[in-house]
Formats: C-alpha cells, sequence, structure tokens
C-alpha cells in the first residue's frame, strides 16, 4: 500500500494535479462546526447544506465501504493578479470571479479524478471508489487540510504555503487502506487582511463566514432579490468575488496555470457591463455553454448586471441600458433595474 500511495501521488501529477495527498474519514471535530454553523442559519438558502445530514461528515455514510479519500488539488489562476486589480477598479468593466472565466471546472477535475481511478484500477484490480467534484455532500476542505494539501485560512478557503488558494479541488473515495498524510499547520498567524477587505463584512470573526453577506452567495447561490444593503458593496461584482483571495499575503506565491481549459473565454474578463446586460437569453446560453456560470440562469445574471450598473458612473450608455429592461418579463429584474435608475438620478 504504501507503493501504490506513492504511485497515486505521481500519477495524480502526471494528470496535471499540483498535489495529490490521502487522509481518513474522521472529521468528527469538522462536524461539530459545521453542525454549528447550520444551527445559527449562517447557510442563508442553502438547504442542501443542511439536508443531508451527517452524510456530509461521515463518507462511509453516503459511500458505505470508504476507508480514505484521495484529494487532488488543480491550479486555476488565469492572469496576473494586477489585471484581476484592474478590473475590479474599473467600475464600468463587469467583475467575474475569476474561478468561472474558463470550462466548467467540474467536467475538468471529474474527468482527470477518472484517470486517476483507472490507473489505480489498473495496478491493483478492481476496487470500491467514487469521484467528486462539488457534486454530493462532501466536506472538500477539512479533507484536503488533513490530506496534507493545506489550512482552512481565516476566510475559510483552503490555503497552501507554495500555491495560496487559487486552486480547485476535487477527491476520490476509495475502500482501499491507503498510508496517510500528515495535516499541515496554521500560517495565517495574525494577519486579519482578508476580514479587513471583505466588502460586506461577512467574514465577520476569524475563520468565520456567514454566507448570507457574502457576494459569491449573493450572487450565485441567492435566488432572489439581493437585499438592499449590501447592493452598493458589490460594485462591479456581478458574478461571486475574490476579493478576501486577492489581499490574502499567500497568494503572492500562487503562479499562473497553464491549463487551457481555464483561460477567459468570450472576453469576460475585459467585458464592459452593458455589453453584458444586452445579452438575450439565447445568447446567454449559448456564452456561457460549458462554463460554471450558466447555473444562475439569465434572469439571475441581469438581476446581478442592474446592481451593478447602479454602482457604476452614470452615464448615457448606462443610464440607455438600464431604461432597456425597466419592462423586463421578470419582476426580479425589474426591481433591481429601478433601483439601479434611481441611484442615476
Amino acid at each position: 500500500m504504501n507503493e501504490l500511495a506513492a504511485q497515486i501521488r505521481a500519477w495524480g501529477l502526471e494528470l496535471g494535479f499540483q498535489k495529490v495527498g490521502i487522509t481518513d474519514i474522521d472529521l468528527a471535530a469538522d462536524e461539530a462546526r459545521l453542525g454549528e454553523w447550520l444551527a445559527a442559519e449562517r447557510h442563508g438558502d442553502m438547504g442542501y447544506m443542511a439536508r443531508h445530514g451527517t452524510r456530509r461528515s461521515r463518507p462511509d455514510e453516503l459511500v458505505p465501504g470508504t476507508r480514505r479519500v484521495i484529494v487532488a488539488r488543480l491550479d486555476y489562476f488565469p492572469e496576473d493578479p494586477e489585471r484581476t486589480w484592474a478590473a475590479l477598479r474599473a467600475p464600468e468593466r463587469a467583475f467575474v470571479s475569476r474561478y468561472a472565466l474558463g470550462r466548467d471546472y467540474h467536467k475538468v477535475l471529474r474527468r482527470r479524478l477518472q484517470q486517476l481511478a483507472d490507473r489505480i484500477e489498473a495496478a491493483a484490480g478492481s476496487f470500491g471508489y467514487r469521484v467528486f467534484v462539488d457534486s454530493a455532500p462532501v466536506l472538500e476542505k477539512p479533507l484536503a487540510r488533513k490530506a496534507g494539501l493545506g489550512w482552512v485560512g481565516k476566510h475559510t478557503n483552503l490555503l497552501s504555503r507554495e500555491a495560496g488558494s487559487w486552486f480547485f479541488l476535487g477527491v476520490l473515495y476509495t475502500d482501499l487502506d491507503l498510508p496517510l498524510d500528515e495535516p499541515v499547520s496554521d500560517h495565517c498567524g495574525s494577519c486579519t487582511a482578508c476580514i479587513d477587505a471583505c466588502p460586506t463584512g461577512a467574514i465577520d470573526a476569524p475563520y468565520q463566514l456567514d454566507a448570507r453577506r457574502c457576494i459569491s452567495y449573493l450572487t450565485i447561490e441567492n435566488h432572489g432579490p439581493i437585499p438592499e444593503e449590501f447592493r452598493a458593496a458589490m460594485g462591479n461584482r456581478i458574478y461571486g468575488c475574490d476579493d478576501c483571495q486577492l489581499v490574502c499575503p499567500w497568494n503572492r506565491y500562487a503562479t499562473r496555470t497553464s491549463e487551457p481549459d481555464f483561460a477567459p473565454r468570450h472576453g469576460l474578463d475585459t467585458a464592459t457591463l452593458t455589453e453584458l446586460f444586452a445579452w438575450d437569453a439565447g445568447e446567454f446560453a449559448r456564452y456561457t455553454e460549458g462554463s460554471a456560470i450558466r447555473r444562475i440562469g439569465h434572469e439571475r445574471w441581469l438581476r446581478n448586471i442592474a446592481v451593478a450598473l447602479g454602482n457604476a458612473p452614470s452615464s448615457p450608455a448606462v443610464t440607455a441600458a438600464l431604461e432597456s429592461r425597466k419592462a423586463d418579463a421578470s419582476a426580479l429584474v425589474r426591481e433591481h433595474v429601478a433601483w439601479a435608475l434611481a441611484r442615476h438620478i
């Protein structure tokens, strides 16, 4: 098993992962923390976080027979950080979280994890396993911490000393009795950069995130109106938010990805708000094909951009764009357009 574990790590690198680790399935402490977070209703409308009960924190309840978890890291940061800062500082431009600029990561990671499982099977014979990439009740970050891929930072993202936090995680549950990797210790120290930078105060204490205030939650997971108290703070962020990662000192060690799948598509890294607000439903479907963005749908896409247009500098182009959707078929869009127009009076 020691030899097989070494091979698994080597195969992971050959397949394009930057690191692979192995851990057991004991998540008792994380289960307690999750229970407290859910009890405080900090998950907002993400009912799926509670729906599966202990199967999220007990891998062998989700997949009977699971004894180990193989966790893989795939870096995604597509550009120089200064380009990202430039997009945030240009209020007429649309800011999309950097992870969503390219191809949907679920598909990229799932394919490679399956290839890894195929190699294991070819070497060790038939074995029990399941591949997960944000597709089931799985505690990826605690598992990655235990597998030695990093520590959970004060912003609640996983951090690595050699790679920062610009990476995706995928896991493979298995019944193989593989040797374990050692966890990584916390290296956040006294730093509070992520807490200080959060536009809406969603990181309200070290290692504590109130999803109901988080711009990523508000623009992606939230299906209804965006609370007015957070709209101005959203700025030009129309899909997700990267502020806590951008200010993290550990991300100075992150390197640009060499994955062509994660390169920006359809000019989303430079597009203006008015350009994207003009997309009709067909254009939205076409330009977001194979993208993580598609999951929010055209209606919420327009809702988010309407808020950003309300925060943009007043101009004839901004007003004309908003006026064009004053009578939109969606009541959700109409309400956010009306709010945005009122900001330009």
